[in-house]
């Protein structure tokens, strides 16, 4: 199985921001912390496989899209093999080809019709390569990088529950330390994420932190002003 560092990363800056949000949520309805281990690992397992299943979806169509249009180009190939040379020399000539240069070009590709085929369908569609879609594995990352750090949040509640549970009353506390590990999480799989799309990774771990730390502070307000409303 293949793993992709980019599925890992979305599919850890969503477990993380979404879990957090829940998180938030439960505490800004004060709720008790046993409420944030239910509604916490419910969204862990089901948010995750939704994602999962997406990012497998998703990928399954990508390569069935490819495949259909690699097969109209061989089959337009077949049957007007005029036209579609015409229609390579105009790709090159648009390039700036000219004249001899360009029909030994023309030449090169046409002399494998699989060249052929993918040089159309890269100017077309650009990548035509599937070799790297493997839809299962992308699954299965996304899937594991979700529910591993989307964790994160979790643990201070974990970690009170299994040691002492009456003392974790006190919920502000345990949000405290939950809120300092995620938002290093969330700095972390940032600055990863730059690494991955070539950026800044500094400016991305911090648009990161502030992006999962908008979803928290609105998960919290919204949480408190339900309950509020509700308790009267």
């Amino acid at each position: 199985m293949i793993w992709t560092i980019e599925d890992f990363v979305y599919g850890a800056i969503d477990g993380s921001v979404t879990t957090f949000a829940v998180v938030a949520g439960v505490v800004g309805a004060s709720l008790s912390p046993s409420i944030v281990l239910i509604l916490g690992f419910a969204n862990l397992f089901a948010d995750g496989f939704a994602m999962a299943i997406g990012n497998y979806l998703s990928s399954k169509s990508k390569i069935e899209y490819i495949e259909r249009e690699k097969r109209r180009e061989e089959k337009e190939i077949n049957d007007s093999p005029q036209q579609k040379l015409e229609e390579l020399k105009d790709i090159y000539f648009k390039k700036g080809f000219r004249d001899k240069l360009l029909e030994n070009i023309v030449n090169t590709i046409t002399s494998s019709k699989e060249v052929w085929i993918d040089i159309l369908m890269k100017e077309k569609i650009g990548s035509a390569d599937i070799k790297n879609e493997k839809p299962l594995s992308k699954a299965i990352t996304t899937f594991t990088a979700f529910n591993l750090i989307g964790l994160i949040p979790l643990v201070p509640f974990m970690f009170v529950f299994i040691f002492d549970f009456a003392e974790s009353q006190n919920i502000d506390i345990v949000f405290i330390y939950s809120s300092i590990f995620t938002g290093l999480s969330f700095f972390a799989i940032g600055m990863i994420k730059g690494k991955v799309v070539d950026k800044s990774p500094i400016k991305s771990g911090l648009k990161t932190l502030l992006i999962g730390g908008i979803a928290a502070v609105v998960s919290f307000i919204v949480g408190d002003v339900l309950s509020n409303f509700v308790g009267e």
